[in-house]
């Protein structure tokens, strides 16, 4: 697990997180990746099986400290090789940036990265409360209104931990900035879209 003080460190400056494009759409604070995963529920889980690459959907929840994974799918692989670097991302979509021209058009996201070796939570304790985060950051509430997983639910339920040690955010917000361009005369309008959440009762 990661030292007690890393929440107050900015994120790690890898190889692998290092921005090289667009910069100044990358983040270096903690709280900004703190604040992209508590929004969200829904990661993609990029690991290699049996030498073949997969990216895998997933839910998660996160402690501060770490994400906990729902990782059936991806176990066999990460069983067999426990130190297997994955990849997890976040993404949200907040608007799509329509332009004068499709080239200038763009996306306002909020997303994260975080790379590492994860493990299989074994420990009975640890994979009760794991499971807990990850379900009350899904469904806040659910852990103490539905019924508990049994012994045996909880034995078939692979949960992976991975540290939020190195992880890289990038954002980007706003309308198109094409109004000063040789696009501005062409009479259409620029706009961005805000795409807003499906929410259905049953």
């Amino acid at each position: 697990m990661p030292d007690d003080d890393m929440i107050s460190r900015p994120l790690s400056d890898t190889d692998r997180t290092r921005h090289r494009r667009l910069r100044e759409q990358g983040g270096r604070e903690r709280a900004e990746l703190d604040a992209i995963l508590d929004a969200g529920f829904c990661c993609h889980l990029g690991v290699v099986v049996d030498g073949c690459p997969m990216v895998v959907p997933t839910v998660y929840g996160t402690d501060g400290r770490q994400l906990y994974l729902h990782g059936s799918v991806a176990s066999r692989s990460l069983v067999a090789a426990p130190d297997a670097p994955v990849c997890v991302t976040v993404t949200h979509i907040d608007g799509l940036v329509l332009a004068r021209s499709v080239f200038e058009h763009g996306v306002n996201y909020r997303s994260a990265m975080i790379y590492g070796a994860p493990r299989v939570v074994t420990d009975p304790a640890e994979k009760l409360e794991g499971l807990r985060i990850l379900t009350e950051q899904a469904a806040p509430g659910q852990w103490d209104y539905a019924r508990r997983p049994s012994r045996k639910e909880l034995a078939a339920t692979t949960l992976l931990a991975l540290s939020l040690g190195e992880a890289s955010v990038k954002t980007s917000s706003g309308p198109p900035e094409d109004g000063d361009g040789p696009d501005a005369g062409l009479g259409a309008v620029a706009y961005t879209h805000l795409t807003l959440p499906t929410i259905t009762n049953v």
